[in-house]
């Protein structure tokens, strides 16, 4: 049975169901380890002649707006009352690299125009600039930076994190903390951030969030999802990352409208499911990744689906990878081009028992004499001599050597053994789309999974 849920009062046209995002906060429960306090003479002495900024937040009564003088502050800070904090601009707030720099402990604050800086580099105490511990917050036009952990919200709902610059220490990709970290928090809003060069964007155990309109550069993955259902992702932009988004034990995440550009490596991937089921990934750029899409195991509920429809997947090392003969994907309406290999199948198995209907393919050999925009006959995809590597993943790195090409070239023209049907498009396009993409929806329509 599938996780994800759905209202049945809101119904779009046509008797689709809707992902119900209005999960209700639940109550807090404190989980967070102790943490050690650290006196001022264990900081960085840059930050022995300042004013702790704690004694403003002190001074300030709930509900007030602080509007503190531009200028440098020593952190941390710990805000446990409803407090409008605006630097415009002006405040950095140093921690001196110890333990984390801001807190808000609280519901109902706000947090904007400051610079926070210095975490210190602990990962067991998950040292951080900016700590979320409670529902109701604004963190907005922070500029982040020489912090271990970015954002960090736990057990924290209907919060808005938005047009923040975030990244990280300059240390090794594997022992930088996540830019931005959402565990078991609900419906917040993340929007017109930047996280460049910190590890991961996480969301575990945190369902009905919009992520929408930010920027990922140079981390390892942009979006992490675990045990996180009915999540939206649109208008994101993610270049040079080791994995684009990546959908685990997940159910009823909406992908669209993003782009995601240059995932390589070894295990270079632009988007990827691990046991997922009910994800839809709409109108998207897939491009120049080692793979384009990667399924493993999904959809993995019974009689559910993974939609793949109206996406631009080009240019790829393989356009979707799949790891097993999993049924239940459907792809349609798609531009396949550029990929040195359009769909695969590990283990020697096939793809052709999903649905494929409507994709444009560059390698398409056919006519279309009725002109109806569709070709005359199906688009099949055969494996020759590359079932050597989807058989023997070792193989795969002689993928584009001269013999494998001369293999398959003495294979295609003279068969010696019968080619593995991977796929067949009943109704392929025969044109492509203008622009590489059609029928991107709006931004403004309500998201919504196709019906089944």
């Amino acid at each position: 049975m599938s996780l994800l849920s759905l209202d049945a009062a809101a119904v779009a046209p046509g008797g689709v169901a809707m992902p119900d995002f209005s999960v209700q906060s639940t109550l807090r429960t404190e989980v967070n380890a102790p943490k050690p306090v650290y006196p001022l003479y264990q900081r960085d002495k840059r930050i022995h002649g300042l004013k702790p900024f704690q004694a403003l937040v002190d001074a300030a009564p709930a509900g007030s707006v602080l509007r503190p003088p531009p200028g440098a502050y020593a952190g941390p800070v710990h805000l446990t009352k409803p407090l409008t904090i605006d630097g415009g601009g002006k405040v950095i707030i140093d921690a001196g690299d110890k333990g984390s720099v801001f807190t808000i402990a609280s519901d109902g604050a706000v947090l904007r125009g400051v610079r926070l800086t210095g975490s210190g580099d602990l990962h067991d105490t998950e040292d951080a600039c900016l700590e979320i511990r409670g529902n109701r917050n604004v963190a907005e036009n922070l500029v982040i930076d020489n912090c271990l952990f970015g954002i960090d919200l736990r057990q924290s709902n209907d919060n808005i994190v938005r047009n923040n610059r975030i990244t990280s220490k300059p240390v090794d990709l594997g022992v930088r903390g996540d830019g931005l970290r959402l565990w078991y928090s609900k419906n917040n809003r993340v929007e017109g951030n930047s996280l460049i060069d910190s590890r991961d964007f996480v969301v575990w155990y945190s369902d009905g969030n919009v992520i929408r309109n930010n920027l990922g550069r140079r981390s390892r993955y942009s979006m992490h999802f675990m045990f996180a259902h009915s999540n939206l992702v649109e208008g994101n932009r993610y270049y040079d990352n080791a994995v684009g988004i990546y959908v685990m034990y997940t159910d009823g995440v909406i992908i669209r409208n993003n782009i995601i550009s240059h995932a390589n490596g070894a295990t270079g991937m632009g988007i990827g499911f691990k046991e997922a089921s009910n994800t839809l990934v709409e109108s998207n750029d897939i491009i120049y990744c080692a793979t384009g899409i990667g399924s493993d195991l999904s959809p993995y509920e019974p009689d559910t689906k993974i939609w793949i429809r109206n996406n631009r997947i080009a240019f790829n090392g393989i356009g979707i990878l799949f790891n097993n003969e999993r049924i239940g994907n459907i792809v349609t309406d798609n531009v396949f081009e550029g990929n040195i290999t359009q769909v695969a199948v590990n283990g020697g198995g096939s793809a052709v028992r999903n649905t494929w209907r409507g994709n444009w393919w560059d390698d398409y050999q056919g006519f279309d004499r009725d002109n109806d925009g569709h070709g005359d006959s199906p688009h099949e995809i055969l494996a020759y001599a590359d079932r050597i590597w989807m058989d023997l993943p070792h193989a795969l790195f002689f993928k584009n050597a001269p013999l494998m090409e001369a293999l398959d070239f003495l294979e295609r023209l003279a068969p010696f053994s019968s080619p593995t049907l991977i796929l067949r498009d009943s109704s392929p396009r025969f044109s492509k789309p203008q622009g590489g993409r059609h029928g991107r929806p709006s931004s403004q329509q309500t998201p919504s999974l196709p019906a089944s």
